[in-house]
């Protein structure tokens, strides 16, 4: 339990002030202005330092954060739970075909049909609509996708088009009332995000064979804090679980477990009185940490203090996956405007944002929450498009 502490915050404190010693002894002057930066887990241990350690560090750069871990880390394993619940593990081209589907009907609601969905919120797309679809798929034993190069064809069932949609919304109770929050319907349900590990990182990962029978590639990261942390029992068979067992599996980590890493805490007076800046930003196609949560978050902060604008800024980054990649700019100005904000007290009204490996290059501004894009006229140029 010690060592989680220590990931939850101890480490965090005890890194910081070890760093700051080292700084001030090698320029016999301590430094001017101290920041952190990080994603995902490190998105986490930036909102831990503001919340916990106020004092620590001047500017804060936290994306993507884990926090809300126990509903993420549980949350994170519905679409599992659902597979198993429903015994249909649907092949990843059907999950695929869905995401396309979706984004087609949706992408041009923001004025411009690029592949990208400005206002995730507007898209109401049921999946439903395209069971019986004819798609084609790869061929033979299928891995996430691969396959032996050659296509056969097959049409979309209204098991893969629940799955999909129940995993977009995200988990409920049996009362139907919310747990957590899905993914959005541009990010990638299938292969994970870094390709060496597989479906190891992807929510709907299946494994399909020659006949195309298809078994779960669970999402082990989430899957073993279930069995580590929750249950206590690294072999626990968690296939074939209740949705009153899964409830209680997601009760039971939060109430274990949160006061030490959820990183929920909504308070942030400590941070503001410190003089502290934060800035956080977050892939609307992020499929491994919902971005709704860090909306949930900032909502949350904002209730407690209606001027949480002066000192931190949530940006929503379309079509962005976690972290970074993804048919979405990326906000690699994010450093610089956090400086910016610190030193010189320019709040950003927004973060330009370029996309990595596309063509051609895309160039946008991301806006502070709950401003949204606004296209005005044609494809590119950050002329084009204003936050209101």
């Amino acid at each position: 339990m010690r060592l989680l502490e220590n990931l939850a915050s101890a480490s965090l404190y005890e890194g910081a002030v070890v760093a700051k010693n080292f700084t001030a002894a090698f320029y016999a002057e301590p430094a001017k202005y101290s920041y952190f930066s990080g994603c995902s887990q490190g998105g986490r241990q930036g909102m831990a330092l503001a919340q916990r350690y106020p004092d620590l560090f001047d500017g804060i750069a936290a994306a993507a954060p884990a926090i809300n871990w126990n509903s993420l880390f549980v949350g994170g394993t519905y679409a599992n739970f659902l597979m198993n619940l429903y015994g249909m593990y649907p092949p990843s081209c059907e999950v695929e075909a869905l995401t396309a589907a979706a984004i087609e009907a949706c992408d041009g609601l923001d004025g411009v049909v690029d592949g990208i969905l400005s206002d995730p919120g507007a898209c109401d797309f049921d999946p439903v609509n395209l069971v019986g679809t004819t798609i084609k798929c790869a061929a033979g034993p299928q891995a996430n996708g691969s396959g032996n190069g050659s296509t056969t064809e097959r049409k979309i069932s209204l098991g893969a088009a629940t799955i999909v949609q129940k995993t977009w919304d995200g988990p409920r109770r049996a009362n139907n009332s919310r747990m957590w929050y899905g993914p959005g319907q541009e990010a990638t349900l299938v292969g994970g995000i870094y390709p060496n590990v597989g479906g190891s990182l992807a929510p709907i990962g299946t494994n399909c064979s020659a006949n195309s029978t298809c078994t779960l590639d669970p999402l082990v990261l989430f899957q073993e804090w279930i069995r580590f942390y929750v249950l206590k029992n690294p072999t626990a068979d968690t296939s074939k679980l209740s949705l009153e067992e899964f409830e209680e599996i997601f009760d039971s980590s939060a109430r274990e477990y949160r006061s030490m890493i959820d990183t929920s805490n909504p308070d942030l007076s400590a941070f503001r009185q410190a003089g502290g800046k934060l800035i956080t930003y977050h892939g609307t196609a992020d499929e491994l940490i919902p971005f709704r949560g860090s909306v949930d978050y900032y909502q949350r902060v904002t209730k407690l203090d209606p001027n949480v604008h002066d000192f931190y800024r949530l940006f929503l980054a379309p079509g962005l996956y976690h972290c970074i990649g993804g048919p979405g700019p990326y906000p690699d100005t994010t450093f610089d405007s956090l400086v910016q904000w610190v030193e010189n007290g320019v709040a950003p009204d927004s973060l330009l944002a370029t996309s990595v490996g596309t063509d051609p290059i895309i160039q946008r501004p991301l806006c502070p929450y709950p401003q949204k894009q606004k296209f005005l006229k044609t494809l590119n140029g950050t002329e084009n498009f204003i936050c209101e």
